[in-house]
C-alpha cells in the first residue's frame, strides 16, 4: 500500500486529528534533500570531481539530479571562495516525493545501525519532518564504495499543521517514532 493509499484509508484519522474536515488534514507538500560538502570540496584536488559523484549518487538514490548550492561569501577560515560550489539540494515534489519517503521508511531505516526511532522532537512547530542522515549508504541505490561518504538531510515540508497534527500525521504514514522511557527503568 503506497503512502497516498494510507493517508486515505486511514482509520480514526479523523479521531486522531481531532478534524472531520478531510482538507484540514495535513498535507505533504515537498521533500527536501540537503548535502553539505564542504570539507570535502575544499580538501580535494580536484572539487568539481567531488560533486560530479555525489551529484550521481544523489540522483540515484532520489530519481532527480541535484543543484550545486554556492558560497554566498568568501571565508578564509573554512578555506571557501564566494561563489564555490559546497553543496547540493533537491527538491521532491508528487510521485517521486511519496517514492523517496517509502523506500527511506521500508528500505533505509531498517538498515540503520542502533536504530530505536526518530525522536519526536525532530518535528518543528510548523510540522515539517528533519531527519539526519550520517552515511548515504543506508540506501540501496548507492555504491557502498563510494570514495566521498557524505551525510544528508531531509526536510518533509508539511503544509496547513501544526506539531501535533504532524506527529499523529506521520506515525500514521509509518514513521517509527522512538517509545518514550519510563522513568522507573532501572
Amino acid at each position: 500500500m503506497s503512502l497516498k493509499d494510507k493517508i486515505q484509508k486511514a482509520k480514526g484519522l479523523p479521531e486522531r486529528l481531532k478534524t472531520a474536515n478531510m482538507l484540514a488534514w495535513p498535507r505533504l507538500e515537498a521533500v527536501v534533500i540537503n548535502i553539505g560538502l564542504g570539507r570535502a570540496v575544499t580538501a580535494s584536488a580536484k572539487p568539481d570531481e567531488v560533486i560530479k559523484k555525489v551529484s550521481a549518487e544523489i540522483a540515484a538514490i532520489t530519481g532527480q539530479r541535484p543543484v550545486a548550492t554556492v558560497a554566498k561569501k568568501a571565508i578564509a577560515s573554512f578555506k571557501t571562495r564566494q561563489g564555490m560550489a559546497i553543496g547540493l539540494k533537491t527538491t521532491l515534489h508528487g510521485q517521486r516525493m511519496y517514492d523517496f519517503l517509502e523506500k527511506f521508511i521500508n528500505v533505509a531505516l531498517p538498515r540503520t545501525r542502533d536504530f530505536r526511532g526518530l525522536k519526536a522532537s525532530s518535528v518543528d512547530d510548523h510540522g515539517n519532518l528533519n531527519v539526519g542522515i550520517k552515511d548515504h549508504t543506508i540506501f540501496p541505490e548507492s555504491s557502498a564504495d563510494a570514495a566521498h561518504s557524505f551525510g544528508l538531510e531531509f526536510t518533509a515540508v508539511v503544509k496547513g499543521s501544526d506539531r501535533n497534527k504532524s506527529l499523529e500525521f506521520f506515525k500514521i504514514l509509518g514513521f517509527p517514532f522512538e517509545k518514550r522511557a519510563s522513568k522507573n527503568h532501572v
